[in-house]
């Protein structure tokens, strides 16, 4: 091996395209790196440690992204605020540093946090979503169906920034506009495509959606959507924008937006070539 080394960790990894990404994001930076996958049982994390600092960094999936944080040296403020890493970058001296790049990946991938922000689902990603808007002056609504789960995110933004304006509702019971509606549940995932997370007449009254779904790369709530002739940005964007905030933390790489944009593009051709979308019957 040349150069540097990078891996994933997580269990189970099952397929992954981390190393796709990260591959492609060297290249463009013209960096002599390695990217592999490292499945990790839960009792083996301890003991694997030692191995991990040796590596200039990794990535971390579940079920780790909390589990690590003890034996790391430090935290980056991203990772203080949620509670959980997904990069770690590692020093000369074995030093181990975790940040969070979800935050930096949905903030580069939407369209705009600005105005009214209708936010379906609000656990795991949604609340980093959540949290994330209304830090940048969104009017944000939370449709979510575990109410404690939502009031106890409600009282967690309220403790971050007390004047933030935000409510509860059931988007199936709104009828007014919003600036974007974003995604956050699992609703129109592979293989349950034939599913959207808003009705229509909210879609036609919105400006832009987003959905943190990445397959398929187009959901049929982004489908309606783009009909409908709205700003639409899947989640496959905010994967590949979370890696580059990666590679940014682990050596300063500066990447142009036009390359990342059709590193987007190639990978959701990609993985509409791993998944192909077979369509469920029509009830």
């Amino acid at each position: 091996m040349t150069g540097q080394n990078y891996t994933l960790i997580g269990y189970p990894l099952g397929h992954s395209m981390s190393p796709w990404i990260h591959e492609r994001l060297f290249q463009l930076s013209g960096k002599q790196a390695d990217y592999s996958l490292t499945e990790i049982p839960p009792e083996k994390l301890e003991t694997k440690i030692p191995e991990l600092k040796k590596l200039n960094g990794f990535n971390i999936t579940i079920p780790y992204k909390t589990e690590i944080i003890p034996f790391l040296d430090k935290l980056d403020e991203s990772a203080e605020l949620y509670h959980s890493v997904n990069c770690v970058a590692v020093n000369s001296d074995g030093k181990a540093f975790g940040y969070n790049t979800d935050c930096a990946g949905f903030v580069r991938s939407v369209p705009s946090l600005g105005g009214k922000v209708l936010l379906i689902g609000c656990g795991g990603v949604g609340r980093m979503m959540a949290i994330e808007a209304v830090i940048r002056g969104a009017e944000l609504t939370i449709s979510e169906p575990n109410q404690a789960k939502a009031e106890t995110l409600v009282q967690e933004i309220k403790t971050i920034k007390p004047e933030a304006q935000i409510r509860l509702a059931d988007a199936s019971q709104l009828e007014e506009s919003f600036d974007l509606i974003m995604n956050a549940s699992p609703v129109g995932m592979f293989p349950k495509v034939n599913h959207c997370p808003v009705s229509d007449n909210l879609i036609q009254k919105c400006t832009a959606v987003f959905d943190v779904i990445y397959n398929p790369t187009e959901t049929l709530f982004m489908k309606k959507a783009k009909a409908a002739g709205k700003i639409t940005v899947g989640g496959a964007a905010m994967l590949v924008w979370q890696a580059v905030r990666a590679h940014e933390i682990w050596y300063y790489s500066k990447f142009q937006k036009e390359d990342i944009e059709n590193l987007i593009s190639e990978m959701e051709q990609e993985i509409d070539k791993l998944f192909p979308v077979k369509k469920e019957k029509q009830v």
